[in-house]
């Protein structure tokens, strides 16, 4: 990591020489969107804090259903798959120890929180053809989005950017018997904006009791009412069943990565989810220098899952009030932004699971038996927040964030209703998080900043729980404290695009998962981590000649991650890599161009070794992956639009894991299952017709 903080100096002294270079304004609109930065999409994120965006050119690079292989492009975002709703997301180690599903971050949808009361987030719920953009906040820096240690992931609906009517649809085959299908239809004048979506989805999979099915039903609108008022609705609705094969011991992962996890597989196990999301807002200007954005919201999730240890019953009604005041004024006669506003989050969890008596339905799968769990638990969170972007002097700013959480969860056992020990309120200590921002500028195009930022992750559910299932009055949030160097620079006439970051993230009270039985893990806060690292993105654009254009690109992260303090019963594993991270990953590709009309893209993925244990004891294997895509666009006419595509994915056809678990134990004899195979090679082709009125 030292080399890391050695190329940092270096860099300043790059920024310097080119620090007068002077760059025209437009030429920024024609570099590639292979990685775009915030410099070139509309930013959630207000002032200075540094993010990523990647937009729906970036998307068309990849599979319509391959969004991982979009969002793993972004340096130190790491998305771990194991099928299509088996998905991890990981920021710079964050989230790397959690088993399954995602945590430790915020995510939001059209600035709606879907983050559910116990910090998980499901991405997988969500179709990548609706998005128009996904923005990356890594670390807690962006105290408007909850501080969370991971960061913050923002999507954004894909909307008709002109006037006018349009109806367009996608229809994509593939190996796996893959079929997609999403028709759009959009319209926008002077004061209305509809966007409404219809997908579906299936694919029988890569592997055995893999088949995944999905219908996706989406309405964006807008209403501007008159100059100084605007109303919104989001309305989605996702319907998917998806199998489950489970992860895989080494022997069945060298030997047959297709089959499914032996007890999946007899179980014919699968989860049947119908998620609902309802949001209104109404926007005010108060002024051409202030206004509002106030937002309701209502989620609803009823999740069906089989598993041959049990089957479990569970839905979710979630709701909540976001509003946040913007505004921009001069203090002491310099440029002054600010922000504030309040998020208020609660939902009701219910859940019951039953025996699974799959053993006893003469091979016909799962079969629902006696109850043995009734449980409810009620969560919230309040956040309040604000900012404060100030020019201290000139093309030098500095900007102030504080973030104030307080959670609260509310557990009851409803099936052992007479133990009072078994229902119980957890009420964590309100804690303040602030951030801190500097970012100076060279030019309008070249620029380095520095941020300290302190975050903290809630413990689940699960987490708070003591193995006989009474809460655990121990339990810690998880606290961090994040420093951070960047830089962003465009060179060569804005030719060369450069992004460089190095970081060090400490944090305490490490969230531990233990697994004591088939389906039961306890946490413990049992040490400390230090999150090292260094992120760069790189990419050039290549006049080749009238019309031609190459664009290569390069991004890559290091991660030197340890556990500082971690002693485990009579182990010590202090000094070690933290388990369920890469050192190494490297995304880079090509992507040729003819004129607005024909695209090649090719890309490449380096994933190096990952730590399994936390001794270190094994680790899986690094693997490399290719993919290729063409894709021909033309107007056929001035109403009618065409496009068409064809891709390659894994073109080597390489055997991988494309997701792991970590300290895995094995049950009843059995292998530990470590391992979620990847796909083999596998193909597919779009057909995509608009139409505008």
């Amino acid at each position: 990591m030292r080399s890391a903080f050695i190329l940092f100096p270096f860099l300043f002294c790059t920024l310097v020489l080119y620090g007068q270079n002077t760059i025209q304004t437009d030429s920024i609109t024609v570099l590639p969107e292979v990685l775009l930065l915030e410099e070139q999409k509309v930013k959630q994120t207000e002032g200075i804090i540094p993010s990523q965006i990647i937009g729906a050119k970036v998307f068309d690079n990849f599979s319509p259903v391959d969004a991982v292989s979009a969002i793993n492009q972004i340096p130190g975002v790491y998305i771990l798959s194991g099928a299509l709703n088996t998905n991890r997301i990981t920021i710079r180690g964050i989230g790397a120890r959690t088993l399954f599903g995602t945590d430790k971050l915020r995510l939001y949808y059209d600035d709606i929180p879907v983050t559910d009361g116990s910090g998980f987030s499901s991405i997988e719920a969500f179709d990548l053809e609706n998005f128009s953009q996904v923005e990356v906040v890594k670390g807690p820096k962006a105290t408007t989005f909850g501080t969370n240690l991971g960061g913050a992931i923002l999507l954004t609906t894909r909307e008709n950017l002109g006037t006018g009517t349009q109806f367009s649809n996608s229809t994509t085959l593939g190996s796996y018997s893959l079929f997609k299908n999403n028709l759009n239809f959009s319209h926008r004048d002077e004061f209305t904006s509809v966007n409404l979506n219809y997908e579906h989805l299936e694919t029988d999979g890569y592997r055995e009791n893999n088949r995944f099915e999905r219908d996706g039903l989406l309405l964006r609108m807008s209403r501007s009412l008159n100059e100084k008022n605007e109303i919104g609705l989001l309305l989605s609705y996702i319907d998917y069943t998806a199998q489950i094969p489970s992860s895989l011991g080494i022997t069945a992962f060298m030997e047959d990565p297709t089959q499914a996890a032996f007890i999946w597989g007899a179980s014919k196990g699968f989860e049947d989810n119908r998620y609902t999301l309802l949001g209104l807002n109404f926007t005010h200007r108060f002024s051409a220098d202030f206004r509002n954005t106030t937002s309701i919201f209502y989620s609803y999730l009823d999740h069906y899952e089989v598993r041959p240890f049990g089957i479990l019953d569970e839905y979710t009604n979630g709701f909540g009030l976001r509003t946040h005041f913007r505004g921009r004024t001069r203090l002491l006669d310099r440029k002054t932004t600010y922000s504030f506003g309040a998020e208020l989050y609660r939902d009701e969890f219910t859940w019951q699971e039953y025996e699974n008596d799959y053993q006893e339905n003469n091979g016909e799968g799962s079969l629902q038996g006696d109850i043995f769990a009734d449980n409810k638990e009620f969560r919230s969170q309040i956040n309040a927040f604000g900012t404060l972007n100030f020019e201290l002097v000139e093309r030098l700013n500095l900007q102030l964030g504080l973030n104030i959480n307080h959670t609260q969860y509310d557990y009851r056992d409803r099936f052992n209703s007479g133990d009072a020990n078994r229902s119980a309120d957890r009420n964590f200590r309100t804690i303040a998080l602030p951030s801190l921002n500097l970012d100076y500028k060279f030019s309008d195009y070249q620029s380095v900043y520095a941020n300290i930022s302190r975050g903290f992750s809630n413990p689940t559910l699960e987490e708070t729980l003591t193995p006989d299932g009474v809460i655990n009055p121990d339990i810690e949030q998880e606290k961090g404290v994040n420093y951070e160097l960047g830089s962003r620079l465009f060179l060569f006439d804005g030719r060369l695009n450069l992004l460089l970051t190095v970081y060090q993230m400490n944090v305490s009270n490490l969230l531990v998962a233990e697994r004591v039985g088939d389906d039961q893990f306890v946490g413990r806060n049992a040490g400390k981590t230090r999150h090292r690292g260094l992120e760069a993105a790189l990419n050039y654009l290549w006049e080749l000649g009238p019309d031609w254009q190459l664009m290569p690109f390069l991004n890559y992260t290091y991660s030197d991650h340890q556990f500082v303090d971690f002693v485990d019963g009579d182990e010590v594993f202090s000094g070690n890599p933290l388990t369920g991270v890469p050192r190494h990953r490297l995304n880079s590709g090509l992507q040729l161009q003819y004129g607005s009309s024909f695209f090649w893209n090719t890309t490449h993925q380096y994933v190096g070794s990952i730590p399994l244990t936390d001794a270190n004891s094994l680790s899986s294997d690094a693997f490399h992956l290719f993919g290729t895509k063409w894709r021909y666009e033309r107007k056929v006419s001035t109403r009618l639009g065409l496009g068409l595509s064809l891709g390659i994915n894994n073109l080597f056809n390489v055997r991988y894991a494309q997701s792991v678990l970590i300290n895995t134990n094995a049950f009843g004899g059995a292998e530990p299952r470590y391992y979620y195979p990847g796909n083999d090679r596998n193909v597919y082709g779009s057909l995509r017709l608009k139409y505008t009125l």
